[in-house]
Formats: C-alpha cells, sequence, structure tokens
C-alpha cells in the first residue's frame, strides 16, 4: 500500500531548463546550462531521476537557449519541451505550460541544481497543507532570503520585500504547485514567480518545509561546477570510454566518455568533457576541457 501513497508520490514535474547561463560561459556556449555534463550525464538527468523519485512520470521542459541540444533528453521518458523564442521567466514559464499540466500538484525543480534531498517530504507536506504552493528550503546556506513562521510551515517575507522579517532560510529552486496557483500569473507575460509568492506569503498561503538532509549544489556558476567534480563520487571520474596514454597523470579530475589524453599530459582538478582532447605534453590545473578544441600547452583556472 505504501507504493501508492497519494501523500508522498507526484505525477508530474516541470524543469526549468531556459536559462541562459551567462554566468558560466563558455561552456553554456556549446550546450545549455542544465545540459552541462556532471559525471559523465547531463545534469539535467540527474535533475530528472530526483524528480522520479516522487513518483513523477510526466516531464515538461522549457527550453529558450540551443533549444535544439534537447531533442533527445529523456529518451524513454514522457517529456514535452516547451520552446520560448522569447525568455519568459519563471512565472511566464510556469503559464506557459498550463494546458499540458493536469489538475494535480506539480512539482517544480530548477535546471542547474544537483540535489540528493528526500523530496518526497516536500511532497508530502505539499499534500497535507492543501495550500496553493509549498517551498522546499534549507536552513544552511548563503543567500538566505526566505523568513518563516516559528513553526517553519510557512514563508512570511521574500528579500524583506513585505517589510516584515529578515531572512533565515534559503531557498532550493525546488517547489510543488497546484494548478490553482497559474491563476495569480498572466498569460504571454515575462514575469518572475516571486510576485505570486510574495501575494500567497502575504495573505498567510506560502507554504514552506525545511529540508537539510541530502545534498544540495547550485552549480551555476564556475567554481562550484568544479567543485562538485571534485566532492561527489557519482561515477567513476575517469569514465571506461575514455582513452588515456599510460604515461598521463591524472589527479582529482573527471575524464568523459570519449574523451582522448595525450602522453605525458598532466591533468589536476580539472573537468574534461565527453569527446575533450588534451594533447601529449598538456599541462592542466583547475581547467575545464568543454570547447570541442585539442587542448595543449600549459594551463591554469582557464576553460577550455
Amino acid at each position: 500500500m505504501g507504493g501508492t501513497d497519494k501523500s508522498s508520490r507526484m505525477t508530474q514535474a516541470f524543469i526549468l531548463g531556459a536559462g541562459l547561463g551567462t554566468r558560466l560561459k563558455p561552456l553554456t556556449d556549446r550546450l545549455p546550462k542544465p545540459l552541462v555534463p556532471l559525471f559523465h550525464r547531463p545534469l539535467a538527468a540527474w535533475t530528472l531521476d530526483a524528480c522520479k523519485s516522487t513518483g513523477a512520470s510526466r516531464f515538461a521542459v522549457n527550453t529558450h537557449h540551443l533549444p535544439a541540444a534537447w531533442e533527445n533528453f529523456g529518451e524513454g521518458e514522457d517529456v514535452t519541451l516547451f520552446h520560448e523564442p522569447v525568455l519568459l521567466e519563471t512565472g511566464g514559464g510556469l503559464k506557459n505550460i498550463e494546458g499540458w499540466m493536469a489538475d494535480e500538484p506539480l512539482l517544480v525543480h530548477n535546471g542547474d541544481i544537483f540535489s540528493t534531498l528526500p523530496l518526497k517530504e516536500l511532497v508530502a507536506a505539499h499534500h497535507a497543507s492543501g495550500l496553493p504552493v509549498t517551498l522546499a528550503v534549507r536552513s544552511v546556506g548563503d543567500a538566505r532570503h526566505i523568513a518563516l513562521n516559528h513553526i517553519g510551515d510557512r514563508v512570511v517575507d521574500i528579500r524583506g520585500k513585505l517589510g516584515r522579517e529578515d531572512g533565515t532560510h534559503v531557498f532550493t529552486g525546488i517547489y510543488c504547485i497546484n494548478k490553482v496557483f497559474l491563476d495569480l500569473l498572466e498569460k504571454d507575460r515575462i514575469v518572475s514567480v516571486i510576485p505570486a509568492f510574495l501575494k500567497l506569503a502575504e495573505e498567510g498561503k506560502l507554504g514552506a518545509v525545511v529540508i537539510d538532509d541530502g545534498v544540495w549544489l547550485d552549480l551555476g556558476e564556475r567554481k562550484s561546477y568544479l567543485e562538485a567534480h571534485q566532492t561527489l563520487q557519482l561515477a567513476d571520474p575517469i569514465h571506461p570510454d575514455a582513452k588515456i596514454d599510460p604515461t598521463a597523470m591524472i589527479e582529482n579530475s573527471v575524464v568523459g566518455p570519449g574523451a582522448v589524453i595525450g602522453a605525458g599530459a598532466k591533468i589536476v582538478d580539472s573537468v574534461i568533457w565527453p569527446g575533450g582532447e588534451v594533447l601529449s605534453g598538456a599541462s592542466l590545473k583547475g581547467c575545464i576541457v568543454c570547447t570541442g578544441n585539442p587542448v595543449g600547452g600549459e594551463h591554469a583556472d582557464k576553460d577550455l
């Protein structure tokens, strides 16, 4: 019976994939930010798995930058792509999938987030509350913009916009909504969800659940992207399909499938994307090989 308990299950999810990824350039010159590889898989593939852990089996993804890169995403899954020729922001993107969304709760997950949060706790809290929206928040981390009530189940302010409280918690970019929430969003408007969140907070109707268990990483910046590869252990860092000369030295680095590492190359604290090529004798430290061009010479803290 527990496997069909609706209090901890979700059937549909929306992955926000339309961001420009300007903070991750030049990585995002080749791929949309949610498709940059994390341990040999697109970041959004890890997100899809996280959503599936709640029971979700239907997925919407909004796209904007380099939309063709999404064509084979989620192969074998029920994934519907919603291209936005003009970027609609988070609120406009949600409103744009209104016709696709069934009249039941929806899990929303930012596409540049990696997490192992127990999302069933978010889903259960949302079902139990009956509120239009429930945010997953954390009590540790930077950007503590979310203020909660004394029992921690309602958001009372965001960034102090309502003049009520200073923030104490971090918004994870993961939340649940009921379809009625879309009534607060205007069609074909370029708008964030935050004004609608603030309206609900003002009325005491913006739910929250504190989830400090699990890993939560915002991979929208170069530093956090590199650190994730050095601190997480999601897969063998050296993909078995990489071709590495036996005289090459690889230390605390991730090398993707089809990558070629030449003789005597030295790679430290770096990420080599699938198909990347590091020439013989090259020396890389803190680098990301992502452009598709062969890399030789000595480099530190560069995207190549």
